[in-house]
């Protein structure tokens, strides 16, 4: 009986799989983005390296000594604090506590700070008491803190916000209503990004993440570019990550457009080009993770995608690396033998330059 490797599918399910389905998989999820992405798909001998990551007996693996890479987070730290449901352990600390247990304990890089519902409306009347849980945790703290929130472009349409909701709308056939309505909540978003994160600039902010971008569409994309565009001149120390929700932007508005270029449809490696163009410092492309798929499969796609991305980019590439994007099973808590080889796959073969 030919041997089998312990692997995963695109849900978390453990499998065992034959070193054969594996490398069938790799090849099919390599073409895949090739595909989609129209990209050069992996060469014969970063398949075979990707294969060897998934057959090393051991449960977790790592890069080499000298290929360790920096790490941004979108608030990993309140996993500490956090409740199961969203994959957190629920100790009784502060956020202050959680962020230097994470600093001091787990040797973060960056640690990253932000609201409990980690969206930009809720954000903005309470601001006064964000910029004082920044300024306070940043006096003890060592590495760079980076205050982050997603622009989720949906709390702004109702029954959340002022504005007529597309999703309603579009079905109905009610098109024009429809665009508008996104061009005017995106207006309204873009405002409120910019208050923000320049309030936050006051109390000496060292960076902002735009996390999870494009979440509602190409509308919200285009809130989030406008938004860094106009931060870079009032913050232009202030670092900023653009982090994005999927690796193909929706086209929710479909017409929209950023410095002349459509960003309905574009690919990761199309959509750093346009944070680069905005002026963001880092950019966290997702690929996202098919379910009934194994692992191989899926992260064959996702090191394909970032390895294109890395090629063309100007700015240093941080793969978002988490629950149902990048090579990760769509789980709360995803499993560490995938964490590990989606790691060490995306720096030594997609070249990442961070995660």
């Amino acid at each position: 009986m030919k041997e089998k490797i312990i692997t995963r599918m695109g849900d978390g399910v453990r499998v065992e799989l034959l070193a054969e389905k594996i490398k069938e998989d790799i090849l099919a999820g390599t073409q895949d983005a090739a595909e989609r992405g129209n990209i050069q798909e992996l060469s014969l001998e970063e398949s075979e390296q990707l294969f060897e990551i998934f057959a090393d007996t051991n449960r977790i693996v790592a890069v080499a000594p000298g290929e360790e890479v920096v790490t941004t987070d979108d608030s990993a730290s309140l996993v500490l604090i956090g409740d199961q449901p969203d994959g957190g352990v629920g100790l009784p600390l502060s956020p202050l506590q959680s962020i230097l247990t994470y600093e001091r304990i787990c040797c973060a890089d960056t640690a990253g700070l932000g609201h409990t519902d980690y969206s930009c409306k809720p954000v903005k009347p309470i601001i006064n008491y964000e910029k004082q849980k920044y300024y306070t945790i940043s006096q003890v703290t060592t590495i760079p803190l980076i205050y982050g929130t997603q622009p989720n472009l949906g709390l702004y349409f109702r029954p959340d916000g002022p504005y007529p909701n597309p999703a309603e709308l579009l079905p109905a056939g009610i098109i024009n209503e429809a665009m508008e309505a996104q061009e005017e909540a995106a207006e309204h978003l873009k405002k409120d990004l910019i208050f923000i994160a320049s309030s936050l600039n006051e109390v000496g902010c060292d960076g902002f993440n735009f996390d999870t971008v494009a979440s509602a569409g190409d509308a919200d994309f285009l809130a989030a570019l406008q938004a860094i565009r106009e931060l870079k001149k009032i913050a232009p120390t202030m670092a900023i990550e653009l982090g994005m929700s999927s690796e193909f932007v929706l086209g929710m508005h479909g017409e929209i457009t950023f410095d002349g270029v459509r960003l309905a449809g574009l690919y990761p490696h199309e959509q750093v080009k346009m944070a680069e163009a905005a002026g963001a410092d880092i950019f966290g492309p997702a690929i996202n993770v098919k379910v009934t798929k194994s692992i191989p499969w899926n992260l064959a796609r996702a090191v394909t995608f970032v390895k294109e991305t890395v090629r063309v980019a100007n700015i240093p590439v941080h793969p978002n690396v988490g629950m149902g994007v990048c090579g990760l099973p769509m789980y709360e808590a995803p499993p560490i033998d995938c964490v590990t080889r989606a790691s060490k796959a995306l720096v030594q073969i997609g070249k990442a330059d961070g995660l």
